[in-house]
């Protein structure tokens, strides 16, 4: 019987770039069999050696562009190809953008069978680098070091530590630490953890930067209590690091790809930083939940905000609230706010927030949404308009059809994944409502991912 896959592994080919795949990668088609090649881009001729095969697909490397695209620009970064921090930063800016926004539209079309929609072109950024005000480094055995010691972000689909001392899309000051934490573990005799037998010492550096306060907040993540020359890390961070206010140890002892425990040690300063999204001010403790890029998160939110179209005299549920960041943006124009939240944590947090920022028409329940919600309904809170904000695995189908019962004149979706958004809001329409207007919101420039929000109405 004749083999019907058109590609051999380890074979080179020559293809042309008919579209881009949900990670950045360029997919060619072969007597329409699908070539993912990442580094390519839409347009290309390119030469793909073709690397593994599955049955419907295979996976190429780039070997060599033959016709560029327009939008090909030379990356930033010399660690780029290995690193797995950022997987576009060959495309331009501009280019990045309209790859969002069509991304986005191809999962609504496709996935959702929906229609008939206002698609807005994706906001960007003026500079899309240095936009991170939070980055967590995994610290690890490196081998083809002087000092054994490998700091930075892991290898695509793999634990590889690529180790780097510029990251251009974290704040600079993110870097310094990394380098003052790498010179302090070598001249202190102080090991890195190794994930294989689960020996050593440092796990991780987080470091998070308030914006706009300026606090700077830096953490080691340790395989135990225990921590060699802590005096001595206190005493070079406090005068090398300009803005630092807190220095914290978590301890996190198992094997685990989480990377925080459940346990903080203050070592020096303050056990949290402040910030603030717009106006409104926040507590950060390095386990709270806070958006990575305060920049666009303010446009997201204003964005939802806008969406809902309040005018004070409205009831919202706020579904999958988190520490209630967008409830106390919907706050100021709605009469009540009800926020609800599956992790109790997240819950504590919302609560002394809207205390802090002196918010009196919010209130926050723990459990899932798609209990909470029709519990609400059973005693007689109805809203006006529903917001969700749901992990990347998108809303409950029970949720939906709860909030399509309750009949809200307006459902605000803000998302950070296109497919299940697409998803959603196909069981939102056959449930009588129909998707208005969808405003992708570039929250991590140089990466693939994108966040949207979505005005839907009741028909």
């Amino acid at each position: 019987m004749k083999n019907s896959i058109p590609v051999v592994k380890n074979k080179t080919y020559e293809v042309t770039i008919t579209g881009m795949g949900f990670q950045g990668e360029g997919v060619a088609k072969l007597d329409n069999f699908a070539v993912f090649i990442p580094g390519a881009i839409e347009g290309e001729i390119v030469e793909t050696k073709i690397l593994k095969v599955e049955k419907k697909f295979a996976f190429g490397k780039l070997m060599r562009v033959i016709k560029p695209s327009s939008c090909r620009t030379n990356p930033k970064c010399n660690i780029y190809e290995r690193c797995g921090g950022c997987n576009i930063q060959h495309l331009s800016y501009d280019g990045q953008l309209a790859y969002k926004t069509n991304r986005v539209m191809e999962c609504i079309n496709r996935i959702g069978k929906v229609e008939n929609f206002i698609m807005h072109p994706t906001v960007g950024m003026e500079d899309p680098y240095g936009y991170r005000n939070k980055v967590q480094l995994p610290v690890g055995v490196c081998n083809n070091t002087n000092n054994n010691i490998a700091i930075g972000f892991y290898a695509q689909r793999s634990h590889e530590i690529i180790n780097m001392n510029v990251c251009y899309i974290q704040d600079e000051i993110a870097d310094e630490v990394v380098k003052i934490t790498r010179k302090w573990m070598r001249n202190n005799d102080v090991e890195p953890y190794n994930e294989e037998d689960g020996t050593g010492c440092v796990r991780h550096i987080m470091v998070r930067k308030a914006f706009k306060t300026g606090e700077v907040m830096v953490v080691l993540v340790t395989n135990g209590k225990e921590l060699t020359a802590k005096e001595q890390f206190i005493e070079v961070i406090t005068k090398n690091i300009e803005g630092v206010t807190s220095i914290i140890q978590n301890v996190n002892t198992n094997k685990t790809n989480v990377v925080l425990g459940k346990k903080c040690i203050t070592l020096w300063g303050k056990d949290t930083i402040v910030d603030y999204i717009d106006k409104f001010k926040f507590n950060i403790s390095p386990l709270s939940f806070f958006q990575v890029n305060p920049i666009q998160t303010e446009v997201l939110y204003n964005k939802a905000l806008e969406y809902a179209g309040l005018t004070g005299e409205e009831i919202v549920f706020d579904a999958y609230c988190g520490a209630g960041t967008i409830s106390l943006f919907l706050a100021q124009k709605a009469k009540k706010v009800y926020g609800v939240e599956i992790v109790p944590e997240a819950i504590k947090d919302a609560k002394k927030n809207v205390k802090e920022n002196k918010v009196d028409n919010a209130e926050f329940i723990v459990g899932e949404a798609e209990k909470v919600i029709p519990e609400l309904i059973e005693q007689g809170i109805v809203a006006d308009v529903v917001v969700v904000d749901p992990p990347r695995k998108g809303c409950d189908k029970k949720l939906l059809e709860a909030i399509a019962e309750m009949a809200p004149e307006k459902i605000v979706y803000v998302s950070c994944d296109p497919a299940t958004l697409a998803r959603d809001l196909g069981v939102l329409v056959d449930l009588g409502y129909e998707a208005k207007h969808i405003q992708p919101v570039d929250m991590f420039p140089q990466t693939s991912h994108v966040e949207c929000v979505a005005s839907i109405h009741r028909k």
